[in-house]
């Protein structure tokens, strides 16, 4: 993998040879823009860990700098993002990542874009079924929405009735999992060093991917079609010496996918489906819900939102993901003042076990024009071995960042 322990000299120096090609082909004349992100970050876990090693808090840093050159008019530019954690606990979580090192040639109704970049797709607000282009950085965030950088080729075509994307992935992006001293892991190590694929090329086998956005009216629809590498593994025990570890087997999958999101009046109507096949299973799962807006509250400057959503996985007990039957209830307050201050609190509650859920909070604003804070938490409740939220069932905790921009 690129950002971890187990990048590679061959890995290494192909990234190393980009980013100086890139930088190179860079007009001396070309306008340069800079921005830096960084931040000190403090996480308390409100229970003993369930594992040897594991801490009821631990404190990390990163930093995430950004350079954007553009010449001839905008019409070419290069994005550089690299990305780089440490974290005083766990040594998996102590990585570096290029989240973005791509050029961009934006033509006449098309666009061509090839490097190391990251796209999302998606709508709803609970999970992302849909969004398989990047791998998930799991150790930045148990909630999947750190992504790592993609290594692709992507081409557009932008007409009046949408936009049309074909994309090119090279090369296979692992996923990052906690070390032993790390949260939200189970009782077995997982063997990121070897790992399993039922491509013959590994990491290296081409994946594809087509999407078509656009609007019929007041909707936005999206449609995607993936081939490739599944950038979710499943996990096969194995012994490395007299050590019982997981290997992380990542097969192949075809995903057909549609995303909506309908706009009506106050209310925010939201849909994520997908039909999956892999070498052991198809199913069909969805997202879909709304979020309603009351503005003004009691004739404050408050805004309250009201957020619903179903989650369905047709694989119910038998599903990877935490959503096969479950409903989301939540709330998103926007004060609406000059440092942009958010909440949102979310519960999601299991529809078949009553003692299974969970819930997230998320809150930020502006200290001034460089500084910001951010407060961010996950609780879990499970009392079913066999239900995936049970493995998390005391990796409850509260983050709270500053963060410095410049």
């Amino acid at each position: 993998m690129f950002g971890n322990a187990s990048t590679g000299p061959r890995t290494a120096k192909v990234l190393l040879t980009a980013t100086l090609a890139s930088l190179l082909s860079v007009p001396a004349k070309a306008d340069t823009q800079t921005y830096v992100k960084a931040a000190v970050e403090q996480r308390y876990y409100f229970q003993q860990g369930q594992f040897e090693g594991q801490e009821n808090s631990d404190i990390s840093v990163f930093l995430e700098p950004e350079v954007y050159f553009s010449w001839n008019d905008g019409v070419d530019s290069i994005n550089v993002k690299p990305f780089v954690r440490v974290d005083s606990r766990d040594s998996e979580r102590t990585h570096w990542d290029i989240r973005e090192l791509a050029w961009l040639h934006v033509g006449d109704e098309w666009e061509m874009r090839a490097g190391i970049s990251k796209v999302f797709w998606g709508q709803t607000e609970s999970q992302h079924l849909v969004d398989v282009i990047n791998q998930t950085d799991f150790v930045e965030a148990v909630d999947g929405e750190e992504k790592l950088g993609q290594p692709m080729v992507q081409f557009s075509l932008v007409k009046e009735w949408g936009t049309v994307s074909a994309f090119a992935l090279p090369y296979f992006r692992e996923r990052t999992f906690a070390g032993l001293d790390g949260r939200f892991r189970g009782p077995l190590r997982i063997d990121t060093d070897n790992p399993l694929f039922e491509s013959e090329d590994k990491e290296s086998n081409l994946d594809w991917a087509v999407r078509y956005m656009g609007y019929l009216g007041d909707i936005e629809l999206g449609l995607s079609y993936f081939d490739g590498t599944n950038r979710e593994p499943g996990f096969v025990p194995a012994m490395t010496g007299d050590e019982m570890v997981l290997r992380p087997y990542y097969g192949q999958m075809q995903q057909v996918g549609l995303d909506m999101l309908a706009v009506v009046g106050a209310w925010l109507w939201k849909l994520e489906a997908i039909h999956r096949e892999t070498d052991v299973e198809d199913f069909y799962a969805l997202t879909g819900g709304f979020e309603f807006t009351s503005v003004g509250v009691l004739n404050s400057v408050y805004d309250i939102g009201w957020l619903m959503e179903y989650q369905y996985d047709e694989r119910d007990e038998q599903a990877s993901s935490l959503g096969q039957n479950d409903l989301m209830l939540g709330s998103r307050i926007v004060f609406n003042d000059i440092d942009g201050t958010e909440i949102l609190i979310a519960l999601v509650q299991d529809l078949d076990e009553s003692g299974v859920r969970s819930g997230f909070i998320e809150a930020s604003s502006r200290i001034n024009d460089n500084w910001k804070w951010r407060l961010d938490g996950w609780f879990f409740s499970s009392d079913i071995p066999d239900e995936p939220t049970y493995l998390l069932r005391r990796d409850d905790y509260l983050q709270f960042s500053l963060e410095y921009y410049f």
